[in-house]
């Protein structure tokens, strides 16, 4: 049997060279389809987020196929046996079937495909917005960049002058303007001034109205705005017909002004005022205000708003600062003044003191010396009057005299007890002889509850009330005076300021004098408890004073915790001086609050007692000497410290020396006596007469070793008393 060939005879020569070159093609297509499958597996191996490697699958079968079914191709060109025709027809068949599945699949591959590439034009969308908000943000940046250095630049100075030229030069070099200027309000606010300008070194003042609509459309809103080029508030350059002029941009900065400015207090605000701010782009050029560089502008107003505030409140400050400086000044030379006029006054009242105690030391030592005598009934009642006067006349005197301690609180009360119903009518008893000559009657009424033996400084009660009812008759021509004296209660009326609370072991005692005299007007009545002075319907009347009176009174009233007042209808209707003052209440019987009767000058003398008397002053030397003589006493006198030294010996049991002179001379003596009499029972008693109601004067005087201080002026029943006391505890010092 003939073996079959399926060879393909060649026609004809040329297809010879046809056939070589299908071969040569099939070669070159197996190799390609070969080399594709190898770079979708390199492609898949590195690509992680590739989501259709299955397809690729396929396509690589697909491919692999047909580049088997063009190699295989290659022996089908010569004679070939029936193995490579069933490969042939078996790489075939597979290509056939994977070619459908591959096609089949990419009906459903297409619209996915298609989605994504949707999402990927929506992200290159994405990121080109996001690209221009990037540089929105850089340029957000840099503008922010600006106004941070135009804000250090702007704040870097509190002068207002220095704050708006630098604005100008620092938003004219940012931002590149050809010109920036700045329009201030008037004083009148009716217009707008070009003040400052950034080209310009001394601008031309001219003004321009507030209420054009270009200023009130800049001035209606915080923005910046555009504004045309020809508006009257942007004519800032020469005109010119071969350049078109710039974009112009204005914006209000507002205006901070001060009133009532107050150290430690928020200034008040007046009414908002503006300036106007002008921006000019360069001239013949296609440059325009973007978003960012207006917001920058807005920013920078903001920022220059705030430097003018602060520069204002900085120039009120210093003003207020200059000012208080100046007052400062003003009260130290008023403090300086008024200390030179206190040690002024001082010094006076301490030379006046002395001077007038020495005369007063006579009238009542004196006096008190007549009344030992033999006098008629009316003669005594004159001589206990001149004394009981005379020692009003001296309690008043130790406070006038000294009105530092009544000024700066040092004035002490002396209390005690006393009888009160007697005080008043002692009261009485010295107003009556002067009243019985003007024709005034005076009534007095105590009520019945009112206790009788109180706890409280008598002198100082009996001379406040002395004080007004002798005010009373001074000030009265005719009718009547009544003195009623009462317990205060809780209800009874008062000013509104004082409050009455009594206690179980103290009482408020109410005293009113009532006169029918010339009264005074409701308005001058806060004037008189003012010192040295005196209201114009009292200083009318003929009637004299000082105005000391009721000051001093009221004071006294303070210092017993009570109140003054004066009520009065009006002139010619009378008036009435109303008091309280807080008192004690005292436990002691009527019995032992009566006043012990001093004894007679022949069972109360010092027979033999040996005093040596040392005063420069020889009227007050010799009234010493007629007390202590008129008490049996053998005196010495000397006029000076050197020959006191020289006379006392150790007979002499007392000596009073005369201490009121200034300086530590008089002083020294005690401590040479001391020197003199080393033995404690040898050395004479040392007493100090003085007339300086101080507290240094009492603190020198033990200080010094003097053994006592006694108070001028000086009565016959004071010395005897004091000589008593002496003698027994053999130390003494008076209240001062």
């Amino acid at each position: 049997m003939m073996e079959v060939c399926n060879c393909i005879e060649p026609q004809w020569p040329a297809d010879e060279l046809l056939m070589k070159y299908q071969y040569i093609s099939d070669f070159f297509i197996a190799v390609a389809y070969f080399s594709i499958p190898l770079e979708l597996i390199y492609f898949v191996k590195k690509s992680a987020v590739f989501p259709y490697r299955w397809v690729l699958v396929q396509f690589g079968a697909f491919i692999v196929l047909c580049g088997a079914t063009h190699l295989i191709n290659l022996w089908t060109f010569t004679t070939h046996s029936r193995t490579v025709a069933l490969v042939m027809t078996t790489a075939k068949v597979l290509t056939a079937v994977v070619s459908c599945a591959t096609a089949l699949m990419l009906v459903h591959i297409i619209p996915d495909l298609l989605s994504v590439k949707t999402r990927e034009l929506f992200l290159k969308n994405k990121a080109a917005e996001l690209d221009r908000e990037m540089g929105l943000i850089r340029t957000q940046e840099e503008t922010g960049r600006h106004v941070r250095m135009l804000t250090h630049e702007i704040r870097s100075t509190l002068d207002r002058h220095t704050i708006l030229k630098t604005t100008l030069v620092e938003l004219g070099r940012t931002l590149a303007l050809e010109e920036c200027a700045l329009w201030m309000p008037t004083r009148t606010g009716l217009e707008l001034q070009l003040s400052y300008t950034l080209r310009q070194q001394h601008p031309v003042e001219y003004t321009v109205p507030i209420q054009l609509p270009v200023i009130n459309q800049v001035f209606g809103t915080s923005r910046a705005v555009k504004i045309s080029p020809n508006s009257p508030v942007a004519r800032l350059r020469p005109v010119s017909g071969k350049y078109l002029l710039g974009e112009v941009v204005a914006v209000r900065v507002p205006l901070l002004h001060l009133s009532n400015f107050q150290i430690n207090d928020w200034p008040e605000l007046s009414t908002k005022r503006y300036a106007l701010m002008v921006l000019m782009l360069p001239s013949d050029s296609a440059r325009q205000w973007h978003v960012h560089e207006m917001e920058l502008v807005e920013v920078v107003a903001d920022q220059v708003a705030v430097a003018l505030s602060h520069a204002a409140i900085l120039e009120e400050s210093m003003r207020a600062r200059d000012l208080l400086m100046e007052q400062n000044v003003a009260l130290d030379i008023a403090r300086r003044e008024a200390e030179t006029a206190i040690r002024a006054r001082n010094d006076f009242l301490a030379v006046m003191n002395h001077e007038m105690r020495t005369p007063m030391h006579a009238i009542i030592a004196l006096s008190s010396l007549l009344q030992e005598t033999e006098l008629t009934p009316e003669q005594r009642l004159m001589v206990e009057t001149v004394l009981k006067s005379s020692s009003l006349l001296a309690t008043l005197m130790n406070d006038v005299l000294d009105l530092s301690r009544l000024e700066d609180g040092s004035l002490q009360l002396e209390l005690g007890t006393f009888n009160l119903h007697t005080l008043f009518r002692e009261v009485l008893s010295l107003i009556k002889p002067i009243a019985v000559v003007k024709k005034l009657p005076i009534t007095l009424n105590l009520a019945p509850d009112l206790p009788e033996f109180v706890v409280g400084d008598e002198k100082r009660l009996m001379q406040i009330i002395l004080n007004i009812v002798g005010n009373a008759v001074k000030f009265s021509k005719q009718g009547s005076i009544s003195v009623t004296a009462l317990v205060t209660k809780s209800d009874n009326r008062a000013p509104p300021d004082f409050f009455v609370v009594p206690t179980g072991s103290h009482f408020y005692l109410r005293v009113k004098v009532k006169d029918m005299g010339a009264g005074i007007n409701p308005q001058d009545i806060p004037k008189l408890f003012t010192k040295f002075a005196q209201t114009q319907s009292l200083a009318t009347r003929s009637s004299g004073g000082s105005g000391l009176g009721l000051a001093i009174s009221k004071r006294f009233v303070n210092l017993m915790e009570g109140n003054i007042w004066i009520e009065s209808d009006g002139v010619g209707k009378g008036c009435t001086a109303i008091f309280d003052v807080k008192l004690g209440i005292s436990n002691e019987s009527k019995q032992s609050g009566i006043p012990k009767v001093p004894a007679n000058p022949q069972h109360a003398n010092f027979a033999g007692l040996k005093v040596l008397v040392m005063d420069e002053n020889g009227v007050s030397r010799m009234v010493t000497k007629g007390l202590l003589i008129h008490l049996g006493c053998e005196v010495t006198m000397v006029s000076s410290s050197e020959e006191c030294l020289r006379v006392v010996s150790h007979e002499h049991k007392v000596v009073f020396m005369d201490v009121c002179t200034p300086g530590v001379e008089n002083y020294q003596i005690a401590l040479r006596i001391h020197e003199k009499f080393t033995k404690r029972h040898q050395r004479p008693l040392l007493v100090a007469l003085t007339g300086n109601t101080d507290k240094s004067t009492k603190e020198k005087c033990m200080s010094f070793g003097l053994d006592g201080v006694l108070l001028k002026p000086v009565s016959l029943d004071n010395m005897r008393n004091v000589l008593s006391d002496l003698l027994e505890h053999r130390v003494l010092y008076e209240a001062m």
